[in-house]
Order: C-alpha cells, then sequence, then structure tokens
C-alpha cells in the first residue's frame, strides 16, 4: 500500500513521492520567492511535475523573473543527480514511521515464511545479471505491493494493477502455501501461436513436474517481471496483450506427450489447472492485457508413493517441429525449478516416503484451521466505526457511500437512522422511490442532491456552500448517477459514460467536503456493499482514499462475498489488499450489522419527542417534523432522555462537567446529568430567578397587553448570561414551548417556524402555549424585525391581542449590563462578574466540592468566577503563567495570535487545524491512533486554552479559556513584543492566512480585528473611530505609522480588501497626510468602483484636506489673497465633485440614502466661509461683491485671473447646495433614521450626520442660507445665529431673499419645519413659525410663489396650528385648500412628494358627505402619485431600512385640528425609550386613553385584501394603505382604523373588525 506521503518531510521522501506541500517546502529551503511558491501550489506542481518544468512554463504562467527561473532549473537538476542515493532511504523510513514489523514484511511484499531471491545460478542460466533492487521504481513510477489472487479459485471480477508489485518468487513452505514462479513473456508473447504454445508448455511442464515431486502447491505466473530489466522491477506486473487464449490451453496437451507413462500423464492432468486469464487494470491505456495463471495442486491420492519426470518441448528452429528433451525429474530448490542431480536421485525417491506424510498432514491441519478461524467482526465493526471509542455519539459524522438495497435489506437501517449522517453518495438511481433514501426520508428530514450542487464556483465562498446546501442540518443526500422519475437533474448513464462525464464531479465533491467542509478526523466515510459493484462506486474509493491521506478512518461493509472480491481487486489499485482487509466487515448479514451498531449507539431509538400542551398533557413531535424546523433548536420535555447512560462511562461524565467549569459553553446534557444526580447541581444565580419571577408574570398575567413578549440578559462578557439563559429555558421546557434560534437564519423562516412550533398538534390557535425563544447576541435591527414579523402572522392568523403568543428571550453582551437594565427595568436582568451576597457562599461551596473531584487546572473559569474576576488575582495568575514561558517558541507566539484575536474580537478562534499548520505539525499516524493536537502544547498552553467544537459543523478550535484572562495575557506578553508586531506576524504568516480549511471564517476573524469599531450602542465600553486595536497603535507614541504599516499589511493579507483601503485612507487623513490618503482611497475605489462609502471616503479625504488647508491658512492669514487661496479651493470643488460622483453611484443594498450629500454639503458650506473671509470680499462691501460674484455673471477683476478655473463651478455653488439639502430634506421626510451595524463600520460622516440627521440639517441650512440672506446694505451677520429678530419687512426681500431668511430661520424644508414640533417649548416652536410666515407679506399674490415656497408655507401654517391654535398668523384650512390647488398631481410637471402630502392631508374629507367631487378627484389622484414616486424610491433600499415616517394622523376635531402630529402622541406614551419603541410596535399605543380620546376612528372595508373608505358618490372608494398588512381580516369585513398621513400615502393602524 501506498502511504501518505504528507505525513512525512520532504527530505525523507523520493521526489516522484513530493506532493505540492513537499514541494512548496524544497522551493523554501532554496530560497525562492513565497510569491512564486505559492503560485506553484496552485498549479498543483507535485514532484513528478517539478521534474518536467520548462522555462516558459514559468515565465508565462508562473511569472517567474529570470533569475529565479535560472536558480529554480539549476537545483531542480542538482535534485535530479542526487536522487538514486536517497530512494533507498526515503522508502525504508516511509514504511517503518508507520508499521511494526509485520506491517513491514507486508508492504515489501514478503510472507513469514517466504524464501529468498533466486541465486545466481538461475541468472547465470538465462543469461541476466542479478542485482539488488528498492521497492520503486527507476522511472518515478509508483508501484504499490497487492497480493495474489486466490489459489486454485475461479473468481471472474478480479483484476490485477499493472505496476503493481507481487512478492518474491519463493520456495517450499508447508507445502499448502504456494510457491511462485513468474515468467514475464515480455517478448515471447509475441511469437507465432505454435511457438508461443511451445514456450508456455515448457514452462508450465517443468515447474509441474517440480510442485509434484515436491509435494507441494505452486502458481507459475506470465505477465510478470521475473527480473530486474530497464524500468521494471521483479515481481512488477505488466501483463501481456493476448491474441487467442486457446494458445494457452493448448499448451497443456503437451502433457501427453512429454510425461512419462500414461499414469503420470493422468496425474498431470489432475493436479495441472487449467490456465486463469486475469485482466490487468492500466488506466494510461485502452489495450487489453492480462496476466496468466496455472496453479498446480499435487493431491496426496494422486500423487503418493510417486515419482515423476518430463521431457519439456522445444522447438526446433532447424526442423522447424517441436522435439521433447530427455525425460527428467524436476525439484524446487528455493524459488528455481533445476532437474534432479543424477547423484542425488535415490536420496530423493528415499525422501518420498517422507513428503507424502507431510502433505497428508497438511492437508488436514488446512482443513481444520479454515473451520476454527473466524475473527471478532462484532469488535472489529465497533472500532472503525467508531475510532476506538467504546461507544457512538455525536463526536464524529458519518458519509455513507452505497450501491441498490434490496428489499429485505430496508428493515435493517436503524444504525443509519441513529447515526449522525452528514451525506450520502447513493449510486442508486431508484433510492428515493424503493430504495433506501425513500424509506431513511420515512425516519428523518434529508435534502436531496445532484453532484452539480458540490461545484463550487469562483468566488464562491464555502460557507455560502455550506448555507445553500443547509448541510449540517439534515443530511445532504447526493444522486451520483441520476435519479430516476425526476424531470431536472441528469439522467442514469452506464459506467463508461460515468467515467467520462461525472467523475470530475465527483473529485470536486469529494476534495471539498474532505478539505473545506469536514474537519480531518472528524468524520468516518463507510462503504454499504449490498449489490453488484460497479466502476464509480471503486472511483469514489479511491477518491476519499486520496483525500483523507490513506485508509484510516474508512469502513467497507458487504454480506455478500463475491461482491467483496470484485470491490477488493478493483480498490487494490489504491489500496493494498491486506489493508482492506482491516477495514473491511465482509459476510456479516445486514441485520446483524444494525443490531451490533445499534448496541453502541449512545442515543436510544427515539424518533419522536415530546412537547407541552395547553390542558398540561403532552405531545409528539416527529424528528422529520422536528427536522422541518432547523432555524429552531427545539428544546422537548424529555431531551436528553435518549442518552444510553448505561454506557456512560463516569470519565465521560467528568470530562462533560470539567469542560464546562473550564469555560466551555453549557449543554442541555449538564442539566440533564445534574437533573439525575450523575453530576453536582448547577448553582442558579440571582439573574436566573429574577428572570423566572418576569417570565412568570408574563405567562400567568391575566391582563395580557403584548401577544409578543420579551426578557432580556445582558451580561458582561464571559460573565455567564450565557448559562443563566439556557437554565431559564431548561426550566421552562415543561410549561412552555422552548427553542434556541439558530444564527444566521432568515427572519421570515425563523418566524414560519416559531409558528410551526406554537400551533404543532393544538386546534385553536387561540388557545396554544407560547414559545419561549431564545435569541443570542442579536442586533437591535434583527430582533425588531423578527417583532414586527411575528406581529404580521399573529394578525393574519386573527389571533386575539389578549392572548400571548410568543416570549423573546433576549440574551447580549454587554460591558454595562447594569445600565441597560435600568433602561428597561421591568423586563430586564444584569448579569455581572460581582457575585451578590447570596451567590458568594454558593459559588465558595460549590468550588470546595469541585476541588475533592477535579485539579484546580481543570475548573479554571469556576475559580476565576469565585474569584469574581478580580483584577489583581487575574493579573498574578496571569504572572505566575508566564514566569517561565519560553518567549521564542512557536507555542508561545500562537498564544500571542489566539490572546490578540480574543482580546479585539467577539468569539473567535482559532481551528486546531490553524494551528497544526503554524505550529508545523503533521498528522502524524501510528496505527489508527492520532498524536492529539494537545500533546504538542506546552503547559502554559494547556492551562489557557480551551478546546472547543462547533455543535454545527464539528470544527475543532481553540480560544483563551476567558476574555479577561486574554486581555491580561496579551498586556503582559506585548511587554516583550508590542501588540503592533503582534499583528504584524498574524497577518503576514502565509501558512496561518493561506490555511484553506475553515479560511472564511478566519479571515472573517482577521478582518473584524482591522476593521470592527467600538459603539456603546452595542455594549462596548465606548465609542471608537477605528478598530481598537489601531486606535490602541496609534494612541501609543510615535506609533501612527505602524498603524498605518498594519493596515497596509492588512490590506495585501486579506486579499487587497477594499474596505481595509478605506479604512486606512480614513486613518491617513484623520493625521493630516492627505496624499496618502489619496492614493489608499483611489485604491479602494478601483476595487469597488461603485461602492457608495467607498466613494463617498474619496470625498471625505478632499474634506478633511481642503479643513486642514483653511485652517492652517487662517491662523496666518485671516484674510489671504485670491492668490493665496487657489489650493484650497482646488480641493475644495475636488471634494464636491468626489461626494456628487458618490450621489449618482448605485445605492448599497443596506443604505436607504446616499451618505455623501451631507459630504457635500459640509464641504460648500465651508467653502463659503473660506470665500467670505479672502481680502476681496472680507471689507464693507465684500459680502454684497460676493453676492454679485457667486449670483451673477459679475466677476471681480482681482479674482478674474487667479480663480479662472473655477468660476462656473462656484457660481453654481448656491444652486447645488440648494438641491442637496432638498435631497436630504425629501429623505429624512420618508425614512426613520436609524443606521445598521454593518453601515456603521463603514460610515465616515460625522456622529450627528449619522445619529441626529434633522438636528444637522437645520443647523446647516441656516448656516447656508446665513451667506446668502443679507442684502447689500446690510451689515454682516452672523451665519450660525438662531435668533428670530432679524427679519426685515417683508415687502422689502425680494423672492430670493425672502426663500434664504426662510431658509436660516429653519422654513426652508419640509424636514425643518417639522423639526420644530419636537422642541420640548411649544410655544419657542410658535413664536419662530410665525417669523418665518411673516416673511411671506400678506397683500403678496400666492401664484407669485412657487411650489416648493408654497408648500412650505402650508407646512409652516399646519405645524403652527400644532404649537400655536390660536395664532393670528393661521389661515383656514378652506384657504390653505385654496392654495394648494396649484400642486400637479400627474403629468411631467407633477409636484413633489411633499406638496402631494400637503393634498392628502388637507383634503381628507372629516365625513364621507364632506368632499366636493373634485376634491376627491384631486385626493385620489395626489394618494396615487404618493405610491408611484414612493416604489420609484424604494427600488434599491432593503425592506429593513424602507421604514417609513408616518408624520400625521387624523383626529375627531374640525379644520386644522383634525390634523395632529406624531409628536403630541409620543408625549402620550410613558416609559423608557425601548419600552416606548415596543408600545409603538405592539399596538399599545392605540390603547392609550389620550389617544383613544384624541384620534378618530375611520370606517371602512376589506375587498378582496384590499382596505377602502367611502368617496364623496356612491361607487367611489379611496383605498387605504394598512401599516402592517398582516392586520387586514381574512375576507371582506367591515373595518375600522386609525388614520394616518406619511409619504408613501395614507396608512391604517390598529384596524378592527367591527362587529
Amino acid at each position: 500500500m501506498e502511504h501518505s506521503s504528507t505525513e512525512m518531510g520532504w527530505q525523507e521522501l523520493p521526489y516522484d513521492r513530493w506532493t505540492e506541500s513537499h514541494v512548496s517546502s524544497w522551493l523554501r529551503s532554496i530560497g525562492i520567492k513565497e510569491n512564486y511558491i505559492i503560485k506553484l501550489a496552485e498549479e498543483e506542481v507535485t514532484g513528478p511535475v517539478l521534474t518536467t518544468l520548462q522555462r516558459e512554463f514559468l515565465s508565462t504562467t508562473i511569472g517567474m523573473k529570470g533569475g529565479q527561473i535560472e536558480h529554480l532549473l539549476k537545483k531542480r537538476d542538482q535534485l535530479l543527480k542526487s536522487e538514486p542515493n536517497k530512494l533507498k532511504k526515503g522508502s525504508d523510513l516511509s514504511d517503518k514511521s508507520k508499521y511494526d514489523i509485520k506491517k513491514d514484511l507486508l508492504l515489501t511484499g514478503q510472507e513469514p515464511n517466504s524464501s529468498s531471491q533466486k541465486p545466481c545460478e538461475r541468472a547465470e542460466r538465462e543469461n541476466i545479471p542479478t542485482e539488488c533492487n528498492d521497492s520503486s521504481t527507476s522511472t518515478g513510477v509508483t508501484s504499490s505491493f497487492c497480493d495474489y489472487q486466490k489459489f486454485d479459485q475461479r473468481e471472474p471480477s478480479c483484476r490485477y494493477v499493472k505496476h503493481g508489485v507481487l512478492p518474491p518468487e519463493t520456495g517450499i513452505d508447508n507445502m499448502i502455501v504456494p510457491c511462485h514462479e513468474y515468467k514475464s513473456l515480455e517478448i515471447a508473447h509475441k511469437l507465432e501461436s505454435k511457438k508461443l504454445q511451445t514456450k508456455v508448455a515448457s514452462e508450465v511442464l517443468r515447474f509441474a513436474c517440480a510442485c509434484m515431486n515436491m509435494r507441494t502447491n505452486g502458481t507459475i505466473h506470465f505477465g510478470i517481471m521475473d527480473k530486474l530489466r530497464g524500468k521494471h522491477q521483479h515481481g512488477e506486473i505488466i501483463g501481456i496483450p493476448v491474441r487467442n487464449q486457446e494458445d494457452f490451453v493448448d499448451a497443456l496437451d503437451y502433457i501427453e506427450k512429454c510425461f512419462k507413462g500414461s499414469n503420470q500423464q493422468s496425474d498431470s492432468r489432475n493436479c495441472i489447472r487449467n490456465p486463469r486469464f486475469i485482466e490487468v487494470f492500466d488506466k494510461e491505456t485502452t489495450e487489453k492485457t492480462w496476466v496468466i495463471e496455472y496453479d498446480v495442486v499435487p493431491k496426496a491420492s494422486i500423487v503418493k508413493d510417486k515419482l515423476y519426470s518430463v521431457g519439456v518441448p522445444k522447438f526446433s528452429e532447424k526442423d522447424n517441429k517441436v522435439k521433447c528433451e530427455e525425460k527428467v525429474p524436476y525439484h524446487r530448490v528455493g524459488a528455481n525449478t533445476p532437474r534432479i542431480p543424477e547423484d542425488d536421485l535415490v536420496q530423493f525417491i528415499q525422501q518420498l516416503r517422507e513428503k507424502d506424510q507431510q502433505r497428508e498432514e497438511a492437508e488436514s491441519s488446512s482443513n481444520q484451521t479454515a473451520v476454527d478461524f473466524k475473527e471478532d467482526q462484532k469488535r472489529k465493526l465497533s472500532i472503525l466505526l467508531t475510532c476506538g471509542k467504546t461507544h457512538m455519539d455525536n463526536s464524529l459524522y458519518y458519509i455513507i457511500v452505497t450501491n441498490k438495497f434490496h428489499p429485505e435489506h430496508l428493515d435493517s437501517i436503524g444504525f443509519l437512522v441513529h447515526m449522525n449522517l452528514f451525506c450520502v453518495f447513493d449510486f442508486d438511481p431508484d433510492s428515493k422511490a424503493s430504495g433506501l433514501c425513500g424509506r431513511y426520508k420515512e425516519q428523518k428530514a434529508v435534502n436531496l442532491h445532484s453532484l452539480d450542487d458540490y461545484a463550487i464556483n469562483d468566488g464562491l465562498k464555502t460557507v455560502d456552500v455550506i448555507h445553500s446546501l443547509k448541510l449540517f442540518e439534515r443530511t445532504s443526500w447526493i444522486f451520483c448517477n441520476g435519479r430516476n422519475n425526476f424531470p431536472g437533474g441528469e439522467q442514469t448513464c452506464d459506467e463508461k459514460t460515468w467515467i467520462k462525464t461525472r467523475k470530475k464531479k465527483l473529485k470536486k465533491a469529494v476534495s471539498l467536503i474532505c478539505n473545506d467542509i469536514l474537519p480531518r478526523r472528524s468524520f468516518v466515510v463507510l462503504f454499504l456493499l449490498l449489490s453488484d459493484v460497479e466502476q464509480p462506486l471503486v472511483e469514489t474509493f479511491h477518491e476519499f482514499y486520496a483525500e483523507m491521506n490513506g485508509h484510516d478512518f474508512l469502513a467497507v461493509i458487504s454480506e455478500s462475498k463475491e461482491n467483496y472480491k470484485k470491490w477488493s481487486n478493483l480498490a487494490e489499485m489504491s489500496c493494498h489488499m491486506s489493508t482492506l482487509k482491516e477495514i473491511s466487515i465482509v459476510e456479516m448479514p445486514l441485520s446483524h450489522v444494525d443490531a451490533t451498531v445499534q448496541s453502541i449507539q449512545l442515543s436510544k431509538n427515539q424518533l419522536t419527542r415530546t412537547l407541552p400542551v395547553l390542558n398540561g398533557g403532552r405531545c409528539f413531535l416527529k424528528s422529520v417534523e422536528e427536522a422541518m424546523l432547523d432555524s429552531l433548536e427545539i428544546i422537548s420535555v424529555d431531551q436528553c432522555n435518549d442518552t444510553k447512560l448505561e454506557i456512560m462511562s463516569e470519565d465521560e461524565i467528568q470530562q462533560i462537567e470539567s469542560y464546562f467549569y473550564r469555560g466551555g459553553k453549557i449543554d442541555w446534557i449538564n442539566f440533564w446529568l445534574a437533573d439525575k444526580h450523575k453530576c453536582g447541581d448547577i448553582i442558579k444565580r440571582d439573574a436566573f430567578k429574577e428572570a423566572n419571577t418576569i417570565l412568570d408574570n408574563m405567562v400567568h398575567c391575566s391582563n395580557i397587553i403584548r401577544s409578543i413578549e420579551s426578557v432580556n440578559i445582558y451580561h458582561q462578557p464571559g460573565s455567564g448570561g450565557s448559562t443563566v439563559a439556557r437554565q431559564v429555558l431548561w426550566s421552562w421546557r415543561t410549561k412552555v414551548r422552548c427553542a434556541v434560534v439558530k444564527q444566521c437564519k432568515e427572519i421570515t423562516t425563523v418566524c414560519e417556524h416559531a409558528v410551526r412550533l406554537r400551533e404543532h398538534d393544538e386546534r385553536d390557535k387561540n388557545n396554544c402555549l407560547p414559545v419561549l425563544l431564545l435569541l443570542e447576541d442579536r442586533n437591535a435591527d434583527y430582533i425588531h424585525d423578527l417583532r414586527r414579523e411575528l406581529g404580521n402572522v399573529t394578525a393574519i392568523k386573527k389571533i386575539s391581542q389578549s392572548v400571548l403568543c410568543f416570549i423573546l428571550l433576549i440574551c447580549n453582551r454587554s460591558n454595562d449590563p447594569e445600565r441597560m437594565c435600568r433602561a428597561s427595568p421591568s423586563q430586564t436582568v444584569a448579569v455581572t462578574h460581582k457575585l451578590t451576597t447570596a451567590e458568594k457562599p454558593l459559588f465558595t461551596k460549590k468550588l470546595e466540592q469541585l476541588k475533592l473531584q477535579f485539579q484546580p487546572d481543570f475548573i479554571l473559569t469556576f475559580v476565576l468566577m469565585s474569584e469574581e474576576f478580580s483584577e489583581s488575582y487575574i493579573k498574578d495568575f496571569v504572572k505566575n503563567l508566564l514566569d517561565n514561558i519560553d518567549h521564542t517558541s512557536l507555542i508561545t507566539r500562537l498564544i500571542r495570535f489566539v490572546a490578540l484575536l480574543n482580546c479585539y474580537v467577539e468569539d473567535s478562534y482559532i481551528s486546531v487545524s490553524h494551528c497544526e499548520a503554524s505550529l508545523g505539525i503533521a498528522t502524524h499516524v501510528e496505527g489508527a491512533q492520532y498524536h492529539a493536537f494537545v500533546d504538542h502544547l506546552s503547559d502554559e498552553a494547556r492551562l489557557i486554552f480551551i478546546h472547543l467544537r462547533d455543535g454545527s459543523t464539528h470544527i475543532s478550535s481553540i480560544r483563551i479559556i476567558h476574555p479577561l484572562v486574554a486581555k491580561e495575557i496579551l498586556h503582559q506578553l506585548s511587554a516583550n513584543l508590542p501588540q503592533c508586531d503582534i499583528a504584524m506576524d498574524l497577518i503576514n504568516d502565509k501558512v496561518l492566512i493561506n490555511h484553506r480549511f475553515d479560511r472564511d471564517e478566519f479571515l472573517k476573524f482577521i478582518k473584524t480585528l482591522f476593521i470592527r469599531r467600538n459603539k456603546k450602542s452595542r455594549g462596548d465600553p465606548d465609542d471608537t473611530a477605528f478598530s481598537p486595536l489601531i486606535e490602541h497603535v496609534s494612541k501609543t507614541r510615535g506609533h501612527v505609522q505602524k498603524a498605518v504599516d498594519l493596515m497596509k499589511a492588512a490590506y495585501l493579507g486579506l486579499g487587497e480588501d477594499a474596505y481595509v483601503a478605506q479604512q486606512l485612507a480614513r486613518l491617513l487623513y484623520t493625521n493630516l497626510r492627505f496624499e496618502e490618503a489619496l492614493e489608499w482611497a483611489e485604491k479602494a475605489k478601483s476595487l469597488l468602483p461603485y461602492d457608495t462609502f467607498v466613494l463617498d471616503t474619496l470625498g471625505q479625504v478632499y474634506k478633511w484636506w481642503f479643513y486642514h488647508l483653511y485652517d492652517t491658512l487662517e491662523e496666518k492669514e485671516p484674510s489671504p489673497s485670491p492668490e493665496r487661496g487657489i489650493e484650497i479651493i482646488r480641493i475644495a470643488l475636488k471634494g464636491i465633485s468626489a461626494f456628487r460622483a458618490s450621489e449618482k453611484a448605485k445605492k448599497k443594498e443596506t443604505a436607504s440614502f446616499n451618505n455623501s450629500y451631507y459630504g457635500e454639503v459640509d464641504v460648500g458650506c465651508r467653502l463659503l466661509k473660506f470665500l467670505s473671509g479672502v481680502d476681496v470680499f472680507s471689507n464693507d462691501t465684500g459680502k454684497s461683491e460676493l453676492m454679485q460674484y457667486l449670483l451673477t455673471d459679475y466677476i471681480p477683476e482681482e479674482v478674474q485671473k487667479p480663480w479662472q478655473m473655477f468660476h462656473q463651478q462656484l457660481k453654481g455653488l448656491q444652486k447645488s447646495l440648494y438641491h442637496t439639502l432638498e435631497c436630504i430634506s425629501e429623505d429624512l421626510s420618508y425614512f426613520q433614521t436609524d443606521i445598521s451595524e454593518e453601515d456603521e463600520e463603514l460610515d465616515a460622516r460625522d456622529p450627528e450626520q449619522v445619529y441626529n440627521p434633522r438636528e444637522w440639517l437645520t443647523r446647516k441650512s441656516a448656516v447656508y442660507a446665513g451667506f446668502f440672506c443679507t442684502t447689500p446694505d446690510e451689515s454682516d451677520q452672523t451665519a450660525e445665529s438662531g435668533s428670530t429678530d432679524i427679519a426685515s419687512p417683508a415687502e422689502k426681500l425680494s423672492p430670493f431673499q425672502r426663500q434664504m431668511k426662510t431658509y436660516e430661520l429653519g422654513g426652508g424644508n419640509v424636514t425643518s419645519i417639522l423639526s420644530l414640533l419636537y422642541d420640548r417649548v411649544p410655544q419657542r416652536a410658535g413664536k419662530k413659525l410665525e417669523t418665518i410666515i411673516s416673511m411671506y407679506p400678506e397683500n403678496l399674490t400666492w401664484n407669485y410663489l412657487d411650489q416648493t415656497e408654497l408648500a412650505n408655507f402650508i407646512f409652516c401654517q399646519i405645524a403652527l396650528n400644532c404649537t400655536l391654535p390660536g395664532s393670528s398668523k393661521l389661515l383656514s384650512l378652506q384657504k390653505l385648500q385654496e392654495l394648494s390647488k396649484r400642486f400637479i398631481t400627474n403629468g411631467r410637471n407633477m409636484s413633489s412628494a411633499s406638496a402631494l402630502f400637503l393634498l392628502s392631508l388637507l383634503f381628507w374629507p372629516e365625513t364621507s358627505n364632506e368632499l366636493s367631487s373634485a376634491g376627491s378627484q384631486i385626493l385620489l389622484s395626489a394618494i396615487d402619485a404618493l405610491q408611484r414616486i414612493y416604489e420609484q424610491k424604494i427600488q434599491h433600499v432593503s425592506p429593513r431600512k424602507s421604514r417609513i415616517v408616518t408624520h400625521f394622523f387624523l383626529a375627531k376635531a374640525k379644520g386644522l385640528n383634525k390634523i395632529v402630529h406624531r409628536s403630541s402622541i409620543e408625549k402620550q406614551i410613558k416609559g423608557t425609550l425601548s419600552e416606548r419603541k415596543l408600545k409603538w410596535l405592539g399596538g399599545e399605543v392605540w390603547k392609550t386613553r389620550e389617544v383613544v380620546q384624541s384620534l378618530k376612528r375611520v370606517e371602512g372595508w376589506t375587498e378582496n385584501g384590499n382596505l377602502f373608505v367611502k368617496g364623496r358618490t356612491r361607487d367611489s372608494k379611496i383605498r387605504v394603505f394598512p401599516r402592517f398588512s398582516a392586520s387586514l381580516p381574512n375576507g371582506n369585513e367591515s373595518v375600522t382604523f386609525y388614520l394616518g398621513f406619511s409619504f408613501d400615502g395614507v396608512v391604517a393602524f390598529d384596524i378592527q373588525v367591527m362587529e
């Protein structure tokens, strides 16, 4: 067998056995550059390929430079010259490093009692030189050792493999074990028929005569090398073409001519078997070749007391006929067949009786042994499937490869149902209809796939494949040869077609699973051979054998001996026959396999689980039904009851317990074992009791307020919050239905599954137990959207609002959980590192108990928790730990890496596979035992690392036992090596970065390390402008450059990541390095040319560059000359251009609005301020002259030439700023202003723009207007002034001046006007609105106003009525309606959304009879137009970001008083911010007494899923859009609702069916 060469270094192996990894190591040793090494590995340059590399390939494909090529080729040639001296050494090391002496004998093809090779006399007789040879061929063709075919048995399906090597020719062993002789016929097979028969007969008859005289079984093989010649070695299978098989059969006809006497001729016929033709499999050619074997069986009853002589036939070329030589006796001497010398003949005859007796005894012993020997198949099966464990649990995945199951087999698949199956490679096209798949699906859910589904496209990440195929959630059933009765996919094909078309697909699928999806040593591949074996099944074995580096973790079960024989002969091409026997269970009925495996499975045969029901009983949940709810981990009443305690050892139970107390995540089995008193009780912290009380009050409350409630658990990292949450679920699993929401699941899917769980086996939807859903570390957006989706569903299903349906148990990390608790005390509990007075004695007592059971090192986290994670204790603990550590070792380096990641990246880890690669640990095999990774760790590393195992993917990984310990380790280790150096070492570690397995997750952690900012809103200790690591490095004295170098290294290490380049640009411009920042912003733009955040950053570079130049010049020259301002203006205008380019880019899916509008306003306003300070415009008349310059064609002489490149842009500045402010205002009028966590990482805007955009807009509008509102004869006024007494008499203002004045006062756009309604002092806002309205003269002709001004005026009137209802400035509703008729509701000149919004607001009737037909038409047109504009606007906006703001509601009052602003309703809602949000979301707002008293319920009806109210005429109707579509009743019903007004139309809230 050829073992994995990857397990050894390149120095120990001949180059023809090198893998890509060995070649890479050799290239490094000779000094080839790393980038070329990576490319050569990607091109799959193995050892044999290395020998044929050409200069052209290295230059064009790899891109190597001349010097590197010359060096490589020279070193390669030196390697080839030195190789013969190394060959033998490499082979010896390869074999003896893995096997004991007995296995070495098998590998070299020897048997314990076999003779040595032929002596020289035979060589001399045939003129052949004799020499010792190695197991490898001289040409580099790898030859694997193989066994003979069964002696004296016909096996039609068996084949030899070309270049396989049989054991050396042998002499006599015990007469039953056959001796062997080889003849190559390498040249003789070309002879004509007669000559060929003579040649074969001479060799067969001489050999047979010797065997009969020696009374020994024997086989003579033709087509096997009997000498070393050229590229072939002794015993090598070469095969010969056979023109006519009859030539070999007819050769035995010479028996009658050549043996002496009729008795001897008859005996010879009985002893010499007819030839056996065995095909030689050669994948390199289609020509058929054969090995021909003659067995000789001299039974004692035939040959007793006889001496045989033969005259071997020879073809006489001279006479052209066959002549027989003298008849003489032959015997076997070692591996040779000489004649018996005359001198020894008498003695030989005397010894015949003794030989006859030995033959009889050997035959008798052979028969007895065959009866007595039986291997222990149960034990062997157990070892193969559990890899040596006492029982089978979920620690391993299983991959099944199978062909057709017969009907009798389908009743014995229980063991498969209870296996942890990852996937099944099924070669039965009828498997779903009538085979294994169909029967398995009755009990377990599966996903049906084809090989095409595993074809990973370029750019597609492994994690994407896992998610799309739902791997690890349900068994993936892969139909490898088509699927009958299925219209899609490939059709079934024959073996040859399959090899041509599908083998490469299978290879990709196997490679993907073995190298990218499942960790090494985490799965067993089981081949079930239950029908006739075909080549595709064997190809699958070859692929798994190659990808898994050998036979470990492979197993074969075959009921039929014949099937197995065919299988093993085909599989022998990859795997030595003796090894195949080690991994195979043959002739064991599947029913016995089923019973045997089930007896060692840890889980009982439990295909249903139980859930609580409302009446106190229980209902069943089938495993098939449960698997369909795959977004939830359901906690059943009988959770873990299927565990067989009787086969769990005490050590296993202790291991489960110590894993938790060392810092591992708690599992349901911990609670179950504690309940069974198999391990100690788990402490119930005070937070658990508090959460229980809150839940109890919710569930048993007689007056349910909300159908969806929530309980929040905020906890400091590592304080046990997750344990508390799971304790709550465990204690409530018998009272309500409990589940954990899995990570990365779509909200709609989670919602659907939660509803199905609630209603499972229940008849009345209004009488079901609530579902308790645990959500861990989810952001506010996710929770909000899930709550909304669940609310929609309860509304659709017409579930009463007084029924509690769902409770969200939200468990999130926070560095200040007490503050989060204070924000919403009625439904929040806090878990901290500090223990309460009641908890301290519990922890002290528990620690004493655990110390009796475990060493303190094995319960380290619990020890730290008992000390309340005091800083001094952790500091001393880490100091003692690191005192004697070797700072130069690879283990310490790994500790640094893990500490760095654990300190800065939540939930980070490094996979064991990455660690092994980093430490240079190859998979080292001794028999079937693996050296655990932990054996290579230092004592310090074993103490602080905890070995994690992902419950879904079984990826083994490590992290430090606690975040605070990681932080302290990093702090103390960085005294020897600063954090920036540790991070640089990590990002430059090509082995870690390029390691293939689990790469996506590892790179995600690295990217987070360099990009993710801290946010208080997420529970972080503070807000940071950059990632905490970069901030730490930057703020260390003089280390900004190190932070820059780090980011550059991260950019390259992460594959030229655009977002890293973007963040680097931010870092550089923050540190006033603008030219470099520009370079990196441009680089990010080249990678993501349409990304709004990247484009915005380019604008930000220019913005801050402009600010810096301006501030620097202002300090030196408060009134600079035009010439001094050229560079500043150029940079500012480039910034504005960059922001505009970003504005035109397609919006990012997560963004509702392009952030660059904000940047353009910032730069524009600051540029205006700069221009007003230039000496030309800074004198008494300068302001007036600046206005003329910016607003007219006038150009002052002083700036004519210096600013000649800027005139056009500067003169367009006012209009562009006005347009931009309007765009921002419109967007804020539509949407809520929250921002996603993903966007927060990339957003380069100022905090005020992100979190208070309405306030920012109001302020910037005033700044902008302040530059333009001053008349020429007025003195300069402060641009930022917000005073209300600066208005000029309205009659003196031009339209432009009026527009600027209103803008300055906050009346220039809709958002600024409506923002005044949120003023805590309504009278102050009212006075400001009156001042704005006074800007419009009373005698002004309204037609003189443009539509924007008119809309702003009407908005001011409505806002004024909301703040000062009795103001003298107010116009009547009718007057405002009359004014608004100027707005156009359709056509090319249609009015803006704000104007259409006003029409819907003003023309909505107080009663159905009030509206005229003309007014009705205006209203309908406006609502329809609003909806059309809205649909266009949200095309590129994600649903989460398209939350529409409802500005006004319809009240019971008359006139303008019928319009109530949202702010007046919000004033009636009491509680914290989060509680107020819940009341809006849960509909409690509509039950508030003040709201019920003020708002009007509108009557309407539903029709075909739409909501209408009655129009002016009998047949007319007005469509209203429900804010939550799910709240519409099914069918056609009369309803009432509250009416809201928003920019997407009129909307309905709290829809109720009229009784």
